[in-house]
């Protein structure tokens, strides 16, 4: 039986991923069958012009092959947080979860870190990475982003920022209004995250290294990180004075208020 609303949609970023995609769709859906029926699909295979990549139209056959299968293939407007956005955007689920199709992650984590939310009776979870096959230099950029990330950001109790699954409800996602259109998306989520003072649930997973393409991440990737940190860091000092500002504005208000009516 198909729901109109399913409890769980998966968005899963496939960029480039190729035949990478069928192998992870596969895999997902046979757990999704067995631990969480009511579920859909979301593939994020948009793409630049004539770039001669294939995961159109495998996301294309695998959304014919299943009702509950929704394949996004637009021409790119962006990087990874405006296909993250639009796959988040096109998923009518109760429950979000948002996925690297590339197989650097297990599809099992999906299930695993859905059910720590509903367990927990949390808004949001994710996973970090406790063991990487990916090599020394992701390993080095990533200790540095998330050292970096906790100096500017203290008090969100997070391992790995950019990890996934991250897993949220409808509600808290249409709080965030994400606008990130590049790598920084994660960031940006740990942001709000911790402006909205969530409580986070957490798992350990491994991480496997790309087998079918290069990372993605390059030395440009790494100093777009770092300037969005500081300007992030900076609008985070803006909304404080203007929650500090509106507070006192009621404050002042009540106290008007309470002295009218004492008047009286």
């Amino acid at each position: 039986m198909i729901h109109s609303t399913p409890n769980l949609s998966v968005v899963i970023l496939a960029y480039r991923s190729g035949k990478t995609l069928r192998q992870f769709v596969d895999s997902l859906i046979s757990l999704l069958d067995r631990e969480e029926p009511e579920w859909e699909l979301v593939l994020v295979a948009n793409h630049f012009s004539d770039d001669g990549d294939k995961t159109p139209e495998i996301a294309r056959q695998l959304a014919k092959s299943n009702i509950r299968i929704k394949a996004l293939t637009k021409i790119k407007k962006g990087m990874m947080g405006w296909d993250m956005r639009s796959g988040l955007e096109a998923a009518t689920g109760k429950i979000l979860a948002v996925i690297d199709g590339d197989g650097q992650m297990p599809c099992e984590d999906v299930i695993r870190v859905y059910r720590k939310l509903i367990n927990d009776r949390l808004e949001f979870a994710k996973t970090y990475r406790l063991n990487r096959d990916d090599g020394a230099y992701r390993k080095i950029i990533s200790f540095i982003y998330n050292t970096i990330f906790k100096i500017l950001f203290p008090g969100l109790i997070s391992r790995d920022i950019n990890s996934k699954p991250k897993v949220m409800t409808r509600e808290v996602y249409r709080q965030m209004d994400l606008h990130s259109d590049g790598w920084f998306v994660d960031a940006e989520i740990m942001i709000l995250v911790r402006r909205m003072k969530l409580e986070i649930g957490e798992l350990g997973t491994g991480f496997n290294c790309l087998v079918n393409r290069s990372s993605f991440v390059k030395i440009s990737s790494i100093f777009e990180f770092l300037a969005n940190l500081v300007r992030f860091r900076i609008l985070e000092y803006g909304y404080w004075f203007r929650r500090k500002k509106n507070v006192l504005k009621i404050n002042n208000h009540k106290q008007k208020i309470f002295k009218h009516s004492r008047a009286r």
